[in-house]
């Protein structure tokens, strides 16, 4: 995903990074979940288990066209037998879903990477999701889990139609708890009143389009308390930022400082000095890239991290995020 804008919540400290699972995975199944959204299962190779995930929780897939994409698992994380993602055929983006659409068939193999989770449920009194169109992917599995923990929770999933609506039968049948939102019937969600009763003992969680997002936080940022608001974005969140200029990073490691001009990421300098980052979205939405930060200021520019945590400036998303001082030293 998927702030999946990254994900505004508690995040997976970077060194785990380096540790995450490379699978080789073939297409266990493919299901048309809604209209144009499909839910793929996969299964190691090996038949061996797969890696051990919790609600919030995405995968890089390595597809076919030679990019790499990430996706929400929605499936049981009980079941170490498999993984499944749900991918929405969004007309508008950068050839990853339509790939998905039309090239991923049952049988065919693919590399993937992680879980890994910057979306993570935190231990609450009670819940209240908010889900926008294949946003239902982080949260469907989030309100199992808290259903399970016998926890209160409601959802508010809006859609554009209720055949775009994956999961809408199953999430139904939990009544009053559920309201589906289909928007050529119902209009866009009444965020003022589903968001106009703050409570310090709920948690929100929210994933979607944008729009849906940006609305979210505004409100929560405004009536509810601190830290009340966990997202995940799929696509950068608009940031304003100051001017590039050049600045220089020193690896701790080794003492050696290197220049990174206006004009290229921390990334791609590191990576054309010989230090190699893991990274996949190359936009500030995944974490894969999240770096360890032991002095200076950073410019953060990512959808990942709270404001809280990008106060800290003890990491940052070195696809994007620079420098607001002439020197970052870095934990590599």
């Amino acid at each position: 995903m998927s702030n999946h804008t990254g994900v505004l919540t508690e995040h997976a400290p970077a060194e785990a990074i380096e540790e995450e699972a490379v699978i080789d995975a073939v297409v266990l199944a493919r299901t048309d979940a809604a209209a144009d959204v499909v839910f793929i299962t996969f299964a190691a190779v090996d038949g061996g288990e797969m890696p051990a995930w919790q609600p919030g929780a995405h995968i890089d897939v390595e597809l076919g066209n030679g990019i790499v994409r990430q996706y929400s698992l929605c499936g049981d994380p009980a079941d170490r037998s498999s993984l499944t993602i749900g991918v929405l055929n969004a007309p508008a983006s950068r050839g990853g879903s339509r790939y998905v659409h039309d090239s991923v068939h049952v049988g065919d193999r693919l590399t993937i990477r992680g879980p890994r989770n910057h979306f993570a449920l935190v231990d609450a009194d009670s819940y209240l999701f908010i889900a926008g169109g294949i946003g239902i992917t982080p949260i469907a599995a989030m309100a199992r889990e808290v259903e399970r923990r016998g926890k209160p929770w409601k959802l508010v999933y809006g859609g554009r139609t209720l055949d775009s609506m994956a999961l809408r039968e199953e999430f139904a049948a939990f009544g009053e708890r559920v309201s589906l939102w289909p928007q050529d019937t119902h209009g866009i969600i009444n965020l003022p009143e589903v968001l106009g009763g703050p409570d310090a003992d709920t948690v929100v969680y929210t994933c979607g389009p944008e729009p849906l997002l940006a609305a979210v936080e505004t409100i929560c940022d405004a009536t509810w308390p601190t830290g009340a608001l966990h997202l995940e974005r799929f696509a950068p969140k608009v940031v304003e930022r100051a001017a590039d200029v050049a600045f220089d990073v020193e690896i701790s490691s080794t003492g050696e400082r290197i220049t990174v001009p206006a004009d290229k990421s921390v990334l791609e300098t590191l990576g054309e000095a010989g230090i190699h980052i893991l990274s996949s979205c190359g936009e500030g939405t995944c974490g894969t890239c999240e770096t360890p930060v032991l002095e200076g200021e950073v410019d953060h520019r990512d959808s990942v991290l709270t404001k809280e945590e990008q106060g800290r400036n003890d990491c940052m998303m070195v696809c994007v995020s620079r420098a607001a001082c002439p020197l970052l030293v870095l934990d590599l």
